[in-house]
């Protein structure tokens, strides 16, 4: 049993269990709520499913692709929650999750993931269907780029504004269970910080 927070888009927090699936799931769409809502969101899905922190085998954090701001709440969320609770984190990349979420509601084929970068470009990432494991199989990303330059093919393309933590948490659980290596642990900002550190006023004797 895993719980499960993504703030690549939004904020999501989610219990998932590989036998009983999605068990309670909250989000908040709210781009700049993220440090506000983070924690009363993963309260909140505890309390729903009636599961104590004890009873949690992991925490899975969503990497991103997302902007720099928003996706470091998250994941410093989860590992703080994780590190009070004495589990491990298991890190899952967020278009994983959105893929995940459009092959179960039955989607075919290719698809082509892509997700607000700001500053007028996208995150991309591009996926060929599910494996044995049911696992999205992903071919290409995530990657940055200019709307213009995101070429489509024949995949069917999901422009996603926003990510189910319980999907994120299910593609974790079926990560583990299939024995497979995790994403890295690693933020996928993709680019610089909006805001860099000053580089500070020269003082003369």
């Amino acid at each position: 049993m895993l719980l499960a927070i993504d703030s690549s888009i939004g904020t999501t927090a989610a219990v998932v269990d590989s036998g009983r699936g999605i068990i309670a799931e909250r989000s908040v769409v709210d781009t700049m709520r993220h440090a506000e809502v983070v924690g009363s969101l993963m309260r909140d899905v505890l309390e729903e499913a009636g599961v104590a922190p004890t009873e949690l085998s992991a925490v899975a954090a969503g990497m991103g692709p997302g902007p720099f701001t928003g996706l470091r709440i998250g994941i410093a969320a989860a590992r703080a929650f994780a590190i009070g609770a004495a589990k491990p984190v298991v890190p899952v990349v967020s278009h994983d999750a959105i893929a995940a979420a459009w092959y179960a509601d039955g989607g075919e084929g290719e698809l082509l993931v892509v997700t607000d970068a700001r500053r007028r470009e996208v995150y991309w990432s591009r996926y060929s269907g599910l494996d044995a494991a049911q696992l999205p199989v992903r071919t290409e990303g995530p990657a940055l780029a200019k709307p213009a330059d995101v070429l489509v093919g024949d995949a069917s393309r999901l422009d996603a504004d926003s990510v189910s933590a319980g999907h994120l948490g299910m593609v974790a659980e079926r990560t583990w269970a299939a024995g497979r290596s995790f994403s890295a642990d690693e933020p996928l900002y993709l680019r610089s910080p909006d805001v860099s550190p000053s580089a500070g006023k020269r003082v003369s004797a």
